[in-house]
């Protein structure tokens, strides 16, 4: 089955590693924690904000990010390698609680932290390039932009999912998530060294 030109078990193997990268539950906890006090008004330009940036450095990332491989002399198994131990490393500090709540002036919160590096973070990033590489511009595009939406939208119930799952649910969820990234991490390095080996052992 396909949508439009993109075939649907495809965009389904590009949405859920960018869903699992962002981390749509940690996020959702960390943007009531900063706009505890805010007005609706408020809330929504920083939901606006956050998105518009987020979607701003995927999108330039994603068209520097091969010519800066070519500049540094990086290739596609190093920077899966270097990207899957980031990956790791922001797994973990997922599953251990990590909390990245700081004070933010009301007129920057959406742009930093929310927008960049909460949403468009290095995992993203990373996961991103990774999949432009191996499942094509279109269906990557379209799963973030489908990412980009749900995030929108968990943004604006963010109250009522609290009500919902406590806080103690989105953290939980938030854990299985953290989980969920650093095997992608794992599979990210494995296939690094694999494509490393492979390309001493082909010369």
């Amino acid at each position: 089955m396909t949508l439009g030109t993109v075939d649907l078990h495809t965009l389904a193997l590009t949405f859920i590693p960018i869903f699992v990268a962002i981390e749509p539950f940690s996020n959702v906890t960390t943007f009531i924690a900063l706009t505890q006090g805010f007005t609706k008004t408020q809330r929504s330009k920083v939901v606006r904000a956050s998105l518009l940036t987020a979607s701003a450095a995927v999108t330039t990332f994603l068209f520097i990010g091969k010519g800066i491989f070519v500049t540094l002399g990086i290739s596609v198994p190093d920077f899966l390698v270097a990207g899957g131990l980031l990956l790791l490393v922001v797994a973990i500090l997922i599953m251990l609680g990590f909390e990245r709540i700081g004070r933010w002036p009301k007129d920057e919160v959406g742009v930093v932290p929310l927008g960049t590096p909460l949403i468009a973070g290095p995992a993203v990033l990373t996961t991103m390039l990774i999949l432009l590489d191996t499942q094509g511009a279109a269906p990557t595009m379209l799963a973030f932009l489908l990412n980009m939406a749900l995030m929108w939208w968990l943004f604006a119930k963010a109250d009522w999912l609290i009500r919902i799952l406590g806080v103690g649910g989105t953290r939980a969820i938030s854990r299985i998530n953290g989980l969920l990234l650093a095997a992608i991490a794992v599979m990210m390095v494995r296939r690094g060294i694999l494509g490393i080996v492979w390309a001493v052992t082909a010369r």
